[in-house]
């Protein structure tokens, strides 16, 4: 475990200082960032302006739910986003090779071996604007409620990873990714709002294929109903074990994938 941790403080450090090689560049990318966040903040704003609530979620345990969005995509983005698109690349130049001979967990060096500090802020940012909501809503969150928040957080993170994950492992047969990562956009997009806005009789097979089979619409509404609405037990224990399962999915999946890998000296 120790011995991970600090690989991965290797990899924070020297994919820094590769950002800090081109400074310009990597302030434009974070600028970028920011002014991303701005235009998600005037499109709910604007929305709130002409309703009080949508699906049941005032303006404030929205902008809550916007922020444990934010968060988590920027999480994903940092440490596993730019390493998994060019997963694909690794494959096709037969490069791979060289990954799966390093005297470490293939899954751990090839989806974390480059931290991108770029989106970091991201993070930080989706943290304090869920403060923010909190301050808002003028009712702190009871003290047993943060470990337990966070954890879901953690699983919602877990579950996202594990589908960009699964997505990354078909590169083997794909060999070019791009497509597989528009299904990656696709599942980012649900988990931009509340479940409870596909409640309609219409919206069923979205609601049971992403809350059930494919549980995007869970990742960040579970965490943040636990937070700021009734817990749900059932859907709670429900996003635990299914972050999980995922896992351990996608990671045979991968090493699945590995043995149909036709490496670069065969």
């Amino acid at each position: 475990m120790l011995r991970h941790l600090r690989l991965m403080f290797c990899f924070a450090k020297f994919s820094l200082l590769g950002e800090l090689a081109f400074r310009s560049n990597f302030l434009l990318k974070i600028l970028v960032e920011m002014i991303w966040l701005g235009i998600l903040l005037t499109f709910f704003k604007t929305i709130f302006g002409k309703s009080s609530s949508v699906a049941g979620w005032n303006e404030h345990e929205f902008l809550f739910f916007v922020g444990a969005y934010y968060a988590l995509e920027g999480f994903v983005e940092t440490f596993f986003l730019e390493n998994c698109v060019e997963f694909s690349e690794l494959v096709r130049s037969g490069n791979l090779d060289f990954c799966l001979l390093k005297p470490i967990d293939p899954q751990f060096f090839i989806t974390l071996r480059r931290v991108d500090w770029s989106t970091a802020p991201k993070i930080l940012l989706g943290f304090i604007m869920i403060g923010f909501a909190m301050f808002e809503i003028g009712k702190p969150l009871e003290l047993w409620k943060i470990p337990v928040f966070l954890i879901l957080f953690l699983c919602g993170c877990s579950l996202a990873y594990s589908f960009l994950f699964f997505l990354t492992a078909l590169s083997v047969w794909m060999i070019r990714n791009q497509s597989l990562m528009e299904v990656w956009w696709l599942f980012t997009n649900l988990m931009r709002y509340p479940r409870q806005i596909y409640d309609s009789e219409w919206a069923l097979p979205i609601r049971m294929v992403f809350g059930f089979i494919i549980p995007a619409l869970l990742a960040v509404s579970i965490p943040v109903e636990f937070a700021v609405k009734e817990i749900n037990i059932q859907f709670t224990s429900f996003l635990f074990v299914i972050a999980v399962v995922y896992f351990f999915i996608s990671r045979i999946f991968f090493n699945y994938s590995l043995k149909h890998y036709r490496s670069a000296s065969s």
